[in-house]
């Protein structure tokens, strides 16, 4: 599959991006069914036969979709960890091949065996990244497209201007481009294309999703919390990253009482990183309610073509 015939699969050009212990299989299949990109992390399946079994329901359950509706679904996509600490990579992608995913997220690594193998099957593969070595040394391996994760993404997040870091890698990088970092509605997708990126990545708005797999209570901070709520610290997971500070203080840590952060009770209680202490990005300010998905996509689907429509009245009186 070329970039192209992805973009012609999608009604919106975005990538709803794979959480860990949120995305599962009923989010990734209602995001296809409604024209976007839905993904998962291969770890998300605990051990392989997990994995493999998500992979058959969400292709069986997008095959049926199509034969009852004689709508084609967008593609889906799987994120693996490209780490020595991941000792499934290779499994996994194994499984990735067998099935042929049609997209492959990696992170944390890029490697041209796996670039290779996912090639070799004709699926397409994008590598998140935050600063302009790794892009560089993502091109190298051979990527089909670069995530630019910027500030204010939920997890793992730089701390680059949008505007700034979609600049940089466009002085090098001319194939494809996705931007990473607090998009929430139609327009902010507009907007990512009009800067320059060809996909907008989603998470935090998805999380409050009725289909993810996050807790409720997860999902009810989410709608209570804005910017200020949010913590960016390395302090919790040992790689910088965006936490809800609410959940770090159900864990036992006042924040408001410290000069300095103080993680040490997060150990003492047994706290972890994603299951105890929950991630998000800057873009919570937008999140006024738990919805199904279909729901805030139709409301992506409105909110794109509303900015477009203003665009184009905007050019038209140009001088």
């Amino acid at each position: 599959m070329k970039i192209e015939e992805l973009k012609a699969q999608l009604a919106l050009p975005v990538i709803v991006s794979p959480m860990f212990l949120v995305s599962g299989t009923k989010l990734v299949v209602e995001c296809c069914k409604n024209g976007v990109l839905g993904t998962f992390p291969s770890l998300n399946g605990r051990t392989e036969q997990d994995f493999e079994n998500m992979l058959v329901e969400i292709i069986t359950e997008l095959e049926k979709f199509e034969k009852e509706t004689g709508t084609k679904p967008a593609p889906f996509g799987v994120n693996i960890i490209v780490n020595k600490t991941n000792p499934r990579v290779m499994s996994d992608l194994q499984l990735c091949m067998k099935y042929k995913v049609p997209v492959v997220i990696t992170s944390l690594g890029a490697v041209k065996e796996v670039v290779d193998a996912v090639h070799s099957y004709g699926g397409l593969i994008f590598h998140d990244v935050i600063k302009k070595r790794h892009a560089q040394k993502a091109l190298e391996a051979g990527v089909d497209g670069l995530i630019a994760v910027s500030a204010g993404a939920g997890g793992h997040a730089g701390l680059a201007n949008p505007f700034a870091l979609v600049s940089e890698f466009r002085s090098f990088h001319k194939g494809a481009l996705v931007l990473a970092g607090a998009i929430n509605s139609g327009a902010d997708i507009a907007a990512a294309e009009c800067i320059g990126a060809d996909f907008a990545y989603m998470g935090t708005h998805f999380i409050a999703a009725e289909e993810s797999l996050a807790e409720a209570d997860y999902k009810e901070i989410l709608v209570e919390s804005g910017i200020d709520d949010i913590i960016y610290t390395d302090a919790v997971s040992g790689v910088n990253a965006n936490f809800l500070i609410k959940s770090i203080e159900r864990a036992g840590v006042d924040l408001s009482q410290k000069k300095e952060e103080d993680f040490s009770k997060l150990n003492a209680n047994n706290s972890k990183a994603w299951k105890d202490i929950w991630s998000a990005g800057q873009g919570v300010t937008a999140i006024k309610q738990i919805r199904p998905a279909k729901a805030i996509i139709a409301d992506l689907k409105k909110e794109y073509r509303e900015a477009l429509e203003k665009q184009a009245e905007r050019l038209a009186n140009l001088k």
